[in-house]
């Protein structure tokens, strides 16, 4: 038996829970797409993070600008596949989501989830849930959103949704993202 390919496997996770450690160190929660993408979202969307990582629904509020108060729910894909996890309970005002790369949603054999950012996207989740209700679709994971849907919301690189426009200088740190 050879056992080259598991001692390679074995040293590369050596060295990505280095990595993991630092990012939990400077995120102070642990190092998933979940937790480090409401952090980045909090620096880049000026958004008080709720202090507990378990809120139902939404994970905190816009501090400023013209979403001023409202709640939202940050989600990170690290691909873009057309699904999105909506609230079956509670619904938050506003689903953030950061995206990786665009994909269409099929297996993963051979496949890589890289870590970056090269798409931003502001859904209103009322009208979500609604858009979704009439076309037979439940919340709940994995909830399947048409193209058309996520073109509307996009805001970075294309500011189509007017709700969150992007500063340059939230160009400028999404940029770094960009992998």
């Amino acid at each position: 038996m050879d056992d080259r390919k598991l001692e390679r496997i074995a040293e590369l996770l050596a060295e990505r829970n280095t990595i993991d450690a630092e990012i939990a160190t400077i995120v102070q929660r642990p190092m998933t797409a979940g937790h480090l993408g409401e952090w980045i979202a909090a620096r880049i969307f000026d958004i008080e993070l709720e202090a507990s990582a378990t809120n139902a629904a939404f994970d905190g509020r816009f501090r400023a600008g013209p979403l001023q108060g409202r709640t939202v729910n940050v989600k990170w894909y690290l691909k873009q596949e057309g699904l999105l996890d909506l609230s079956a309970s509670a619904t938050p005002d506003h689903y953030l989501v950061l995206a990786g790369p665009r994909a269409a949603a099929e297996s993963s054999r051979g496949g890589t989830r890289p870590w970056c950012v090269r798409g931003v996207f502001l859904f209103d989740a009322r009208r979500l849930r609604d858009e979704q209700h009439a076309r037979g679709v439940r919340a709940g994971t994995a909830s399947s959103v048409l193209r058309r849907q996520w073109d509307e919301a996009e805001i970075y690189p294309h500011g189509r949704n007017p709700l969150l426009p992007v500063s340059p200088d939230q160009v400028e740190m999404l940029e770094l993202l960009a992998g």
